[in-house]
């Protein structure tokens, strides 16, 4: 196959191919690296690009290969590390100038998880200033365009992997998810993007901001998210948090049958979410699918729902105003909305955050009690489509100085309550744009979550899609 068809290839059908000797890793690692070359400077998915490195990983792969020695399920496929996690002896700046040339001495757990499964880091995925806010724009690395349109979103954190797999990087890229920046990306950019069971997958350093942060995959198919989470979730000695149960094998049962017909809730608003009128249109016609597929579908409103904005809103401010001590040095080069985030919660006293959590905690033990109703909740994942990446806040919509959660009502109760829900594309607007479908499951029930999104792959399916590149 041609080297742009490669790029696109799912890890699942990679890794086969180069197990059968049929695809050498060299040759996978030149069509991928020649791509980025060629492409990303249109798209600036990347801090930290390592392509000499990478080509010699791939020739040790091939060697392994040829030798016959033991493969690991990702041996020889190409994989980008957010900017957030650190790899020993590389830098780690967190797309901030306050901490541009840190080298970090560690390798954290899901890097090395990666590398024990064989695949091959290519290099390091732009985000915005310490992951603050939803909009792919930073001081230290500039505008990361959606791959479907210059200038505009890709959105969130993981901005840069978001837009890597859009763009045809290769299959397989990490992202973290705070209050939905590996399910915002996924929308904005038309892939995948899975948020696993709070603890599913290991954190280190452990995140300060009450257990809401989130490790998984981004990727182009649902097949190579359950690929990757299989690989890199399990019990970790440096995350207290972790969950001790081992992963299950999510490959191999992502098509199983469900055992009972499923119950759905499907809510188009939670009860007080503004969504742009595409973005519900497309959402509305794919819940249709899931009445294909014999589930039975019932509009709801969440009696928790109206809880989240406050408590959301409160808590993000609160957690970053930790950064405050960077402010008399070099608040003149940070994101002016971080620095007004910052300030918002520079005021909370001990007592106000310690009654917040009991809000957040009794607002999830809602959530929870959920789920005993319902096998699955879907939702919008974003509720607009993407806007020109300079902006917070699309110019149709209210104007704040910090407060982009205004369009991200449906992401971040699954933060605070620690479920696990993934974002599926589901359809284009007028414009072009994707737009993704948000689907949460009970806690632990990573397993269900994929093969519902599985499901809704294969009744829609979206892969073969491709942005024109470069622009």
């Amino acid at each position: 196959m041609d080297d742009d068809t490669l790029c696109f290839t799912p890890a699942t059908a990679l890794a086969s191919l180069i197990r059968e000797r049929k695809l050498s890793p060299v040759e996978l690692m030149r069509a991928v690296l020649g791509r980025v070359e060629r492409v990303n400077p249109a798209v600036n998915a990347f801090a930290l690009v390592l392509a000499d490195t990478a080509m010699e990983q791939a020739k040790a792969a091939e060697q392994d290969v040829a030798a016959g020695r033991p493969l690991g399920p990702l041996h020889g496929i190409p994989v980008t590390i957010k900017d957030h996690e650190a790899i020993a002896g590389l830098p780690t700046e967190f797309g901030s100038f306050t901490r541009q040339g840190d080298i970090a001495t560690y390798t954290a757990p899901v890097v090395t998880r990666l590398q024990q499964a064989g695949a091959i880091v290519i290099g390091k995925t732009t985000t915005p200033e310490f992951g603050w806010k939803g909009v792919s724009h930073g001081p230290l690395t500039g505008l990361t365009h959606n791959p479907w349109k210059p200038g505009y979103n890709a959105g969130a954190s993981s901005a840069g992997a978001g837009a890597g797999a859009a763009a045809g990087f290769g299959p397989l890229h990490q992202g973290s998810d705070g209050a939905g920046s590996i399910r915002m990306p996924a929308h904005f950019c038309g892939v995948v993007g899975m948020k696993p069971t709070y603890g599913r997958v290991p954190i280190y350093p452990p995140s300060v901001a009450d257990q809401i942060v989130h490790v998984g995959p981004l990727t182009r198919t649902v097949g190579d998210a359950a690929l990757m989470l299989k690989s890199i979730a399990g019990p970790h000695v440096w995350d207290l948090t972790s969950l001790e149960s081992p992963p299950a094998d999510y490959p191999a049962r992502l098509h199983d049958a469900p055992a009972r017909p499923l119950r759905i809730a499907f809510s188009p608003d939670l009860g007080h979410a503004r969504v742009d009128p595409d973005v519900a249109d497309l959402v509305a016609k794919a819940v249709a699918a899931f009445g294909e597929l014999g589930c039975a579908v019932e509009a709801v409103t969440p009696a928790w729902g109206k809880e989240g904005p406050e408590i959301a809103r409160f808590l993000w401010a609160a957690h970053y105003s930790r950064y405050a001590e960077l402010l008399p040095k070099w608040e003149a080069q940070m994101d002016p909305g971080f620095v007004a985030c910052i300030r918002a919660g520079e005021g909370v006293s001990l007592v106000e955050y310690q009654r917040m959590r009991m809000r957040k905690y009794a607002y999830t033990n809602e959530i929870a009690r959920f789920f005993q109703d319902w096998n699955f909740l879907v939702t919008p994942a974003v509720s607009v489509a993407a806007f020109p990446a300079e902006r917070l806040m699309p110019a149709h919509w209210p104007q704040h100085d910090w407060d982009w959660l205004q369009w991200a009502e449906f992401s971040y109760p699954f933060n605070l309550s620690g479920h696990p829900a993934i974002s599926v594309p589901c359809g284009f607007t007028a414009e072009g744009l994707p737009v993704g479908l948000q689907i949460v499951g009970p806690r632990f029930d990573d397993l269900g979550v994929l093969q519902l999104a599985a499901r809704f792959e294969a009744a829609r399916p979206w892969a073969q899609k491709r942005p024109a590149l470069p622009f």
